[in-house]
This record gives C-alpha cells, sequence and structure tokens, in this order.
C-alpha cells in the first residue's frame, strides 16, 4: 500500500499533490470528499467545471462502497442541481484509485419514490443496498481502477487524456450527454422567466419548456441549428410551428423576451453551444427526460430502454416468425420520439403516429440522420380523439382490409397514467382532473369498460380492440387489466387469445414511479378469448431470466370480503386494524391502532372474539415481502383449513404483537397489546391491562367500562372458557428475544411502564425534525436487540409463509 497509516485529510492532500498538481482541488463542491475542478480567476463569475468529485477513505476500502457513499452524498444534497457535474466519479484509498463516468449512473439521481434522507455511510439500510446494486453492475463494467504503485504510469496518462487542462481560467462549460439535465434545470431558473408565455395555458397546448430549451441549446449566434425542431430561436424571437400555408408562405407564431434577452445573454455567456454533434441525436431524442412529469403521464413520453425494445422483438420474432418484418405491417400509434422502433429493417411496413407535433418533428429530424422509417409514414393523431379518416390512406386501406387487417401489428408502449393516486385513498389528495375524462374515446368507452376507462392504456387497449378488429396487439403496459379489481368489466369487453409475454421491474424505465412490473404482452384480437390467466417470463434489470409469473384474472372473492365477516363494532375493541386494498402494493397501509386513521379505509374492530382472525389477516398480508414482481398480487378469500391449524393461529398472533406495522401506543388509550407480565420485564409498575398475556394463559377478560362504587373499583367479569394456548419454537423464539428488549427499556430511568413495542422503538430511535421516527438508535444494546427481534420475526414469517398458500390467501 502506498499511503499507510496517514488520516483521511492527508490522504486527500497527497493525492492532490502527487497526481492532481496542475489542477485545483481546493473546491469544496457540496458534501463531496474532493472535487478536482478547472483553475479560475477569482474576478470570473463563470461556474467552476469540475472535472472530478471522489470520495475518500483511509486505509483499504470497498470501492463499491464508497462509490454508492458518494451517489447517496450527492442525492441527498442534489449537487448535481447546485454545481454542474464532472465527467467522472470516483473514489479512493491508500491503495488505489476508480473512476467511473457520470453518463453511466445520472439516472439513478432521477429515481421516483426514492428516500435520499438516509445517512450515506450507514451501508446497512435498503436504500444504500438499494443503490449498490443498480450501480454493481455498471461499476464492474464501466469503472476504470489504478493501483498506485503498479499501474502508476496508466494511472498519470488517463488523467492527462481525460483531465484536459488547456486553459487555466475562464473556460466556458461544454454541454453534453452529462449534464445537459442539469444545464437544463439551471435554465428553467433563470431563462423561463424572462419568455414572454403563459406556461399553464402553453403546456395545454403541448407547448412546453423543454422545447424552447433545445432551440437554445442546440444553436450558434443564437440561431438553432436543427430545421425539424418545434421551436426555434432567431436571434431575439422564438419561432414555433413553423409551416407553409396555401400561398406557399410561412405561418409563424412567435414569442420573445421580456427583459431585452438579458437573463438569456447571462445565462448562455458561460456555456459553450452547440454541444459536439455527436451528441445532438441522443439529447433531442432524451427530449423526454426534460418532460415534466405529468405530462410524461398524460401522453406518454416515456422512453422505452433499448434493452426492452430488442427483447420484445425477439417475442414478436418467436411467435410470429422470423419474417415477420415482411410479413406483418406495424403501427406504433404512441411513438413519442419512436424509439420502438429502432431495429426493426422494413420501413416501408412502419407507421408512427404521436400525440405532439414536436415528436414528430423529431422523428422526421431522426430520419433526416439515417432513422430507417418513411418520412410520410411519421404523422400527428391523436389516437384517443381523431376519427381515423385523419390517417394516411395507405394505412386507412389495411385498417379497412380483413385479411390485411389481420396482419396489422399495433406495437406500443401507450400512456400509463391514471386518475386515482395514493394520496387520494389516504385523505391527503384528489382524483387528477383531466387524464382520461378529457378523450372522446373515455365517454365511448365508460359504459362497456367500468372504471378501466380511468386508465389511458385501458382506453388504447379498448381503441384498439373496437377500431381495428382481428389485428395482433403487443404492447407494454401495466398488468392490472389482467388482475386488478377495477378491471372486470374490461375482461368482459377486451378478448383476445394471449400469444408470449414477458414482465420486467417498472424502475427500469426512465422516471417510472414504484416498485411494480411493466409487461410485455402479445394479443391476437382475432381470437375471442377470456382472459383466465397468462405466464409470462420474468426479467431482472441485467436481462436475466428469474422465472415465470403468472397473473390470474378470474379470482375468488378477495380476503377483506372474508375478514369482514367477523368485524364486530358493537363490542368494546382494543385497537383497528386498517382494511386497505388487498394486494401488496397496499400493505404499507395496513397498521394496527388503538384509534381510527384518516384513511379512506374500512377499520376493523379488534375484540376479545376475534383477536385470531385480525392477526391472520394482517400476518399473511406481511409475513412475505413486497418486491417489484408481486406488487400487483391479490390476497383472497381462503379456504376453512386454517380453522384446524392451531399452530398457524398462534404464528401469526406472536408475528402481529411484535410486527413494526404493529403502531399501538399507550399515547393514544389503554395499551390491550403487551406481550409480556410485570415480573418478565421487571415493570416498576403495574399494567394498566394484562389482557394478551391473560388472553395466551386461556383467561382473557374482555376490556370493558370499570364502576366505582363507595370509591371501590368493580371491574366486570365475563366469563370465556379458552385453553392456554401454545406456541412453536419459531414463535417462542420471538417472545424471548421481544422478552430481552422490553426488559432492557424498563431498565431505563423514565421509561412509561405502559409502553408497546412502538413505544419502545420510538423512545431509542427518536423523531426527525419532520415528525418521522428515525430509521435507526445511537444506543448500540437496543440495536442490538431490536435487530435480533427482527431476525426472529423473519423466521417466523418464514415458517408461515408456505400456509399462506396452502390455505388459498395467494395463488402460486
Amino acid at each position: 500500500m502506498k499511503y499507510q497509516n496517514i488520516r483521511e485529510e492527508e490522504l486527500k492532500n497527497k493525492i492532490a499533490q502527487d497526481y492532481f498538481w496542475l489542477y485545483d482541488c481546493s473546491k469544496i463542491i457540496g458534501n463531496v470528499d474532493f472535487c478536482v475542478c478547472m483553475h479560475q480567476h477569482q474576478k470570473e463569475i463563470f461556474e467552476t467545471e469540475s472535472l472530478l468529485w471522489a470520495e475518500a477513505k483511509k486505509g483499504s476500502a470497498d470501492a463499491y462502497n464508497s462509490i454508492t457513499q458518494l451517489i447517496l452524498t450527492i442525492g441527498k444534497a442534489r449537487t448535481f442541481d447546485k454545481f454542474l457535474p464532472p465527467p467522472f466519479l470516483g473514489a479512493f484509498d491508500g491503495e488505489k484509485i476508480a473512476f467511473i463516468p457520470y453518463n453511466e449512473i445520472h439516472d439513478v439521481f432521477y429515481l421516483n419514490d426514492f428516500n435520499w434522507t438516509v445517512t450515506p455511510s450507514n451501508y446497512n439500510t435498503k436504500e444504500f443496498k438499494l443503490i449498490y446494486n443498480k450501480v454493481k453492475n455498471v461499476i464492474d463494467a464501466k469503472a476504470l481502477l489504478f493501483n498506485y504503485i503498479n499501474d502508476e504510469i496508466e494511472l498519470k496518462r488517463f488523467i492527462k487524456n481525460n483531465f484536459i487542462a488547456g486553459k487555466f481560467g475562464l473556460t466556458k462549460t461544454r454541454i453534453d450527454k452529462n449534464n445537459f439535465i442539469s444545464v437544463f434545470n439551471k435554465w428553467l431558473v433563470n431563462v423561463k422567466p424572462s419568455i414572454v408565455m403563459n406556461w399553464d395555458n402553453a403546456k395545454k397546448k403541448s407547448v412546453i419548456e423543454a422545447d424552447f430549451y433545445l432551440a437554445d441549446l442546440i444553436a450558434h449566434d443564437n440561431k438553432t441549428l436543427k430545421e425539424q425542431l418545434f421551436v426555434r430561436l432567431e436571434k431575439n424571437i422564438y419561432e414555433l410551428d413553423r409551416r407553409l400555408n396555401d400561398m406557399g408562405m410561412f405561418d409563424i407564431v412567435y414569442t420573445q423576451f421580456n427583459d431585452k434577452q438579458l437573463a438569456h445573454t447571462q445565462f448562455w455567456n458561460k456555456y459553450e453551444r452547440p454541444p459536439k454533434e455527436e451528441y445532438w441525436d441522443y439529447i433531442v431524442e432524451r427530449r423526454d427526460l426534460l418532460v415534466p412529469q405529468d405530462v410524461r403521464e398524460r401522453k406518454g413520453s416515456f422512453f422505452t430502454p433499448q434493452i426492452w425494445v430488442e427483447l420484445s422483438q425477439k417475442y414478436l420474432s418467436d411467435v410470429l416468425g422470423e419474417n415477420w418484418q415482411d410479413e406483418y405491417y406495424v403501427w406504433d400509434c404512441a411513438a413519442g420520439t419512436g424509439n420502438l422502433l429502432t431495429g426493426l429493417t422494413n420501413k416501408y411496413n412502419i407507421w408512427a403516429s404521436t400525440l405532439d407535433k414536436q415528436d414528430v418533428e423529431v422523428m422526421h429530424d431522426r430520419i433526416t440522420n439515417g432513422a430507417n422509417l418513411l418520412h410520410d409514414h411519421v404523422f400527428q393523431f391523436d389516437f384517443l380523439n381523431d376519427d381515423f379518416t385523419k390517417l394516411p390512406q395507405p394505412l386507412q386501406n389495411i385498417i379497412n382490409d380483413e385479411n390485411k387487417r389481420k396482419k396489422l401489428i399495433i406495437y406500443i408502449n401507450p400512456p400509463y397514467a391514471e386518475a386515482t393516486t395514493a394520496t387520494t385513498v389516504t385523505g391527503t389528495g384528489k382524483n387528477k382532473t383531466g387524464v382520461s375524462i378529457n378523450h372522446k374515446a373515455n365517454n365511448y368507452f365508460k359504459s362497456k369498460i367500468g372504471n378501466a376507462s380511468n386508465e389511458i392504456f385501458a382506453l388504447f387497449m379498448a381503441q384498439v380492440c373496437d377500431k381495428i378488429p382481428n389485428c395482433i396487439l403487443a404492447q407494454f403496459s401495466k398488468l392490472k387489466f389482467i388482475q386488478g379489481s377495477n378491471f372486470t368489466k374490461f375482461k368482459n369487453f377486451f378478448n383476445a387469445k394471449y400469444l408470449n409475454g414477458f414482465v420486467v421491474p417498472a424502475d427500469t424505465f426512465d422516471n417510472v414511479k414504484g416498485s411494480f412490473p411493466i409487461g410485455f404482452t402479445i394479443w391476437d384480437l382475432s381470437l375471442n378469448e377470456k382472459i383466465e390467466e397468462i405466464t409470462c417470463n420474468a426479467y431482472n434489470e441485467d436481462i436475466e431470466k428469474i422465472g415465470v409469473k403468472t397473473f390470474y384474472g378470474d379470482l375468488p372473492q378477495s380476503i377483506n370480503q372474508w375478514i369482514k365477516k367477523y368485524d364486530d363494532k358493537t363490542i368494546s375493541g382494543i385497537g383497528f386494524l386498517c382494511n386497505p386494498a388487498p394486494d401488496f402494493q397496499h400493505n404499507g397501509q395496513l397498521y394496527l391502532a388503538i384509534n381510527k386513521g384518516i384513511e379512506h379505509f374500512n377499520f376493523w374492530n379488534f375484540t376479545f372474539k376475534n383477536i385470531i382472525q385480525g392477526c391472520i389477516y394482517f400476518s399473511v398480508r406481511h409475513c412475505i415481502e413486497a418486491s417489484w414482481l408481486n406488487d400487483r398480487d391479490q390476497f383472497l378469500y381462503p379456504n376453512d383449513n386454517w380453522e384446524n391449524d392451531k399452530e398457524f393461529k398462534t404464528d401469526c398472533l406472536a408475528f402481529t404483537l411484535f410486527h413494526g406495522q404493529n403502531r399501538i401506543s399507550s399515547k393514544d388509550g389503554t395499551n390491550y397489546w403487551i406481550p409480556f407480565t410485570e415480573q418478565e420485564v421487571n415493570a416498576r409498575e403495574k399494567f394498566d391491562s394484562n389482557f394478551i398475556t391473560d388472553y395466551i394463559k386461556g383467561k382473557p377478560k374482555p376490556p370493558q367500562k370499570s364502576t366505582y362504587i363507595l370509591n371501590i373499583l368493580f371491574e366486570p367479569e365475563v366469563p370465556y372458557n379458552q385453553m392456554p394456548l401454545q406456541f412453536s419454537t419459531t414463535a417462542k423464539e420471538v417472545f424471548n428475544a421481544g422478552r430481552e428488549l422490553w426488559k432492557y427499556y424498563h431498565q431505563q430511568p423514565n421509561c412509561n411502564v405502559n409502553a408497546s413495542l412502538y413505544d419502545i422503538r420510538e423512545y431509542f430511535q427518536g423523531r426527525n425534525d419532520k415528525g418521522k421516527m428515525n430509521n435507526k438508535s445511537s444506543d448500540e444494546t437496543y440495536t442490538n436487540l431490536i435487530s435480533n427481534l427482527r431476525d426472529k420475526l423473519k423466521q417466523l414469517a418464514a415458517k408461515i409463509e408456505p400456509k399462506v398458500y396452502q390455505y388459498g390467501f395467494l395463488k402460486e
């Protein structure tokens, strides 16, 4: 090891001196350990041009962990929004240094539904592991690793060739595929307000900020260089939608600046325009990354990853034969910028339409630059609103010919927006207005497909089925149309033969929220078959087949129908269990508490009569971890075999008592759920209730209001004969681990004698500024005890899991 027994700060000084002496390593960029920048004169106002952001570790460290920590550090502070990102990220320690191109991992920073607030240096968080798994293969494939001793010559040559120090002082920042998104974010703040435009009204007419930015970016001397762009910069005005009228003259809509172009000039003085021409097509084709989220959802501006495009075309070849491109016609009626059609060879059989003229212009520009499409086969068309007589005549001829129509493939990745979000059902949001009701197709299909008409992709499917009968439909979509509870009526309308398909993780698609499967499925609409179940191959993000997945369309009643049988709100309860939608994606909303929550769910009343049934419901829904693959799986009305399985019942009771979603808190009322006696945990005072331990012993007293006569307390006795409960060895280990935790808590000087598991966790973990419970504690003993309890609970969950399928709560 070259740098032994030195502190981290000294190591950073050594690396700067030995390898980066030509550069400025003194800059502090956010919370990044080590930055290499171009030298700049102090008088210059232009932004720092970083060449490297790196994580530093003394001694010898795992490069994967270090780079993952760096990514979390950057993402947590959103450093890329405040400073222009460098060409390279890196990590170094006392013996080696690693570099990875920034553009290979920048998509990670735009993950949705990701908790960036975690501590980057905590390698045990699920967020750290998620990022680690996402970047590991990229690091393996793209990282450059140099040992200071063995690779010293190569390392210095690499720095010389890639960390260009041709200019010291003023240098304009180059824009490339690494940083064009970051520059766009800065453009939104600095330039957008100076453009004369009502942006809200403009968005309704499909005019968005991204098109103005592209007009600026691919320009020289304030003149846009790409003719086909929807918006063009012409010196001091923007021209929109330029077209020839019937007199052979240009009709032009234009706008200008409200500050004599001052903000625009000052902003673009910092950057070198245009980018290298080799980046133009990539940047324009990835316009989807600049489109606002709500517009992407509504119009389908999502870029289908090339790996899934290629796999989908392989599946089409397997189903339709190796000559399918010559024997079939293809129409992508939700084409966006046309990337789904990349790789197809017979341009005379391909049509592409899209809602926005801007995307048509992009595709026409791609054709000019070699895309394998015909100019006249690419056109603007609103598939859900426009009359089919507006289609190009050759395409109309195919649709109107029964035999040719059977050879037409509707090959699409349609918009996926829906009218209802999770915040709607939790009472913190409202339905999205205009998601699907603004489509003519919605009015037409509402009575035919019911609530499925809230989903735009379902409207596309219905429109294909109705207007282009007997064709082949090959589409990327969610699988909820197979198993979703709102799609019963839809499945009576959409009858077709399933031919083949696969599912992949949704988060492999840019800016798609959530962890769920996206399927590519192929359907023959000429064969009228009811959808009962389909089986798809499942692939991970590395295109590795990980198994098969069956999706069921004809399911029995849900588990919520079953649990309602035992809901008795006429009896005093010991807590409430919420009953959200019966699938994995809603399990995070399933919890146990003393009082009802604000969510728009049924809150099921736990009583002394139905404890076991409630714990079974809770356990079967929480004992199996949610994943992208099972996210939409439905929990079902079980068979009766569970009733004779005493061990299953007590396992579920133990699981419920110690699970994290048991949010019973003594702050909300009497805690009936303490799983131990005072003697077992050395409590300082008597508990307010021993209900659960009495229940386990076979002598529960149902909670009722106590009465006082002459200041003497009378608690009503209700006879309830029950044998003491017997627990499995695995469940007993959970109780043992929990008992040690309770005993440690009751040793604390200011403990609450009636504390629940939730209260104990809150005591040791505390809450952040937003009131959310922290994920970890500084108390090492507590951390070990809660970790042991969770490990034992996982073992119990694994024991319960097979019976979830055996008793019909889930289908395999």
